[in-house]
């Protein structure tokens, strides 16, 4: 029986998805890429889950684009309909409005990378590795990539790392700041799995709506983001009542003297 190209793996509120092309080293084929597209459209809906975490089986989070399906289809990705799927994929990532903590496995180059940089949150180990190899292969980005990797890192740190091709390993990457936490290859789910389960016990909606906040204002000003927010915080705070704050507080406290022990 074939294996399914993507794993879904619900429990206890967190869904667990993992590309599962291991012998392709996650090589992002049609298939593959739908689901991944349909996972992150379905999952929000279902209100079992409340955080995501994503991964690759095996040694790589994913080689990028399936170069050899690609050049099967031609150039047109096979009729015009495969290339744009890829961009669903991101897109439906990107609108998830559940968080998403990316495990990074191993490597994630190219198109594994852009999938990546779709995640909220990075945790790698020491065998992560990132690569932007567009300019190597004669293509420019269309996922994201080159807007993304410069408000991450810097614009001189991605031009070095877009221009040239080569990779960063995760050392670097956390130096930078693409990566929030690196973790011994043992403990990267684990790791994930936590900080996952961290986001879960916020309040659900209050959660969703910060990350919308954090997202919407990345795209604008200053001065645009600061009246954006005032606004969204001003229309939330109308449904929020005193005593459940105070409520909250309270067991925030207990939980940091928890923390601090």
């Amino acid at each position: 029986m074939t294996e399914p190209v993507l794993l879904v793996e619900k429990k206890d509120g967190l869904a667990t998805v993992t590309l599962n092309r291991p012998d392709a080293r996650n090589a992002l084929s049609s298939a593959l890429r739908r689901a991944i597209a349909a996972a992150f459209s379905e999952l929000p809906e279902d209100p079992e889950v409340g955080a995501i975490v994503l991964t690759g089986a095996g040694t790589a989070f994913s080689a990028g684009v399936d170069l050899k399906e690609l050049g099967s289809q031609g150039p047109d990705g096979g009729g015009g309909g495969d290339l744009p799927v890829v961009e669903d994929a991101i897109r439906a990532m990107e609108a998830c409005p559940l968080p998403i903590v990316g495990a990074i496995n191993g490597f994630a180059i190219t198109g594994g990378f852009e999938l990546a940089l779709a995640c909220d949150v990075l945790i790698g180990c020491p065998e992560t590795r990132f690569a932007d190899t567009h300019a190597r292969v004669g293509l420019l980005p269309g996922w994201g990539l080159s807007q993304k990797l410069p408000r991450l890192i810097g614009i001189n740190r991605a031009k070095l790392v877009s221009l040239t091709g080569n990779f960063v390993d995760a050392e670097t990457a956390e130096r930078w700041g693409l990566l929030a936490q690196l973790v011994p290859s043992a403990e990267l789910r684990p790791t994930c799995e936590a900080i996952a389960r961290d986001m879960l016990s916020c309040v659900p909606e209050a959660m969703r709506g910060y990350k919308k906040l954090i997202d919407e204002g990345f795209g604008m000003n200053y001065v645009e983001a600061r009246t954006y927010e005032r606004r969204e915080s001003a229309e939330h705070i109308k449904n929020v009542s005193a005593d459940d704050v105070a409520a909250r507080r309270a067991g925030i406290q207990e939980r940091g003297r928890g923390q601090s022990r």
